[in-house]
């Protein structure tokens, strides 16, 4: 639901999704196979790949849906504004194993920063700090809040927030004390 943005026009729907190595890195890849399944165009940037089985099954589902991955992310934004639509922040997320200053993220996260079509943010923005929120870090356009949004979404001051939890077990939402929004119809994702 967090797609089509405006400046995504169907008959051009490039997204560059950017996964880091973590958690997050594998949502952006799921992201990717759903996009491609809505007749987008993702093209994944996933330059640090995790050894964990399910991340490497979440990577060849991707290249046997024909989706291409880059080698680089070119440092001349320019480049990917001409290219891309839309850019899928899934580099760091709430539970990031990798700091934010390390590469090959700090690299990614410089480029992010400057970037001037729509980010759409993963749970997380990369580069804010789960509950303080963003200082130095991305700027989305669009949040999508997993399972329930983070203390930091406080902070966000972009055009749209989503949360996509309908399928949230009961216990886990007792157990946090979670009021989850209700989600019309068949919906999986509610804007906030």
């Amino acid at each position: 639901q967090a797609f089509p943005l405006p400046s995504l026009p169907r008959k051009q729907p490039t997204v560059l999704v950017v996964c880091g190595p973590a958690q997050n890195g594998a949502i952006g890849l799921v992201c990717a196979r759903h996009l491609r399944s809505f007749d987008y165009e993702p093209t994944i940037f996933y330059p640090k790949r995790s050894p964990d089985p399910l991340y490497r099954d979440f990577t060849t589902q991707c290249e046997k849906m024909d989706i291409p991955f880059l080698s680089y992310l070119p440092t001349e934004v320019q480049l990917i504004n001409d290219a891309y639509n839309a850019v899928v922040d899934a580099v760091l997320g709430a539970e990031a194993e990798v700091a934010e200053g390390t590469e090959p993220c700090a690299a990614i996260l410089a480029t992010l920063k400057h970037i001037r079509i729509p980010i759409v943010s993963l749970d997380v923005p990369s580069g804010w700090d789960t509950e303080a929120g963003g200082s130095g870090g991305i700027s989305p356009d669009v949040l999508v809040s997993l399972a329930a949004p983070k203390e930091c979404a406080r902070r966000f001051g972009g055009r749209q927030h989503f949360v996509a939890g309908r399928f949230l077990p009961y216990d886990v939402q007792r157990k946090f004390e979670l009021n989850p929004p209700e989600y019309p119809g068949t919906e999986c994702v509610v804007a906030l």
